[in-house]
């Protein structure tokens, strides 16, 4: 079971005014073959949790646990947590002009795999990935992201995933900014993965649109830096209905 369990965790972010902590105290397990949601206010810590498991140079784990596989992450280098089974879906892409997408994942393929695809059936993996969030074959050979919509940005980032196929995928508000169709689309790439054996989901989002497409098995309610409140997609439609008033008060 490729597990990612994240036990009383604290980190902190860099800013110019000195360092400012953020998650206060994280706790959460997350098995392979569950989706997992995330959901909480501006400001709660999701993304930085997202960036803190990544180990992302801004933000810095001062205490706790995050294992995958019975791998200590927080231990690694970026490059050898990619390597342990993590991948992380940014809420806004970067832009790398100059390298294709096939070569810039041909490139992580081989980082990972420790030996690079086959020539011959390379680009049809990559255009099966591209056909399955709705890219067609061209968006291969172009630079990554540049010129890209925002939907086109986050379609991007769902075919990564399926090439290179990390155990677990924390995907920070993968559907921001993407309209209806692309929604389904990207939730679909995601079902997909995560119907693998030996694959799991930490899916960040303020939004249950996507959720209504994912199904979570789990959904946990992230306010001022740690997990307040755990349930189903029942939990979901109450914050759908409610918001986060009952949660927020009282906190920190």
């Amino acid at each position: 079971m490729a597990d990612l369990i994240i036990r009383d965790l604290y980190a902190e972010v860099l800013t110019e005014d000195g360092p400012k902590p953020i998650l206060k105290g994280v706790n959460l397990t997350a098995r392979s073959g569950e989706i997992h949601a995330i959901m909480g206010p501006n400001g709660s810590g999701k993304s930085t949790l997202a960036y803190a498991i990544a180990g992302h140079p801004k933000y810095r784990v001062t205490s706790g646990s995050v294992t995958l596989n019975g791998v200590e992450l927080t231990e690694l280098s970026v490059t050898d947590r990619a390597k342990a089974g993590l991948f992380l879906g940014m809420q806004y892409p970067v832009e790398v002009p100059g390298v294709s997408l096939a070569n810039f994942l041909r490139t992580a393929k081989t980082a990972l795999d420790g030996a690079a695809p086959k020539v011959r059936t390379w680009p049809k993996e990559v255009n099966a990935a591209l056909e399955l969030v709705g890219l067609d074959g061209t968006f291969g050979a172009r630079s990554v992201n540049e010129g890209f919509s925002g939907g086109e940005k986050k379609r991007a980032e769902i075919a990564q995933l399926h090439i290179l196929n990390p155990l677990f995928a924390v995907l920070d508000e993968i559907d921001s900014g993407l309209d209806i169709d692309a929604v389904r689309e990207v939730a679909e790439g995601i079902n997909t993965f995560a119907a693998q054996s030996e694959r799991g989901v930490l899916l960040i989002t303020h939004y249950t649109r996507v959720l209504r497409y994912t199904k979570p098995d789990f959904v946990h309610v992230f306010v001022a830096g740690k997990v307040v409140q755990e349930g189903g997609q029942e939990l979901a439609d109450l914050l759908e209905a409610e918001g986060y008033e009952r949660f927020v008060k009282g906190r920190a």
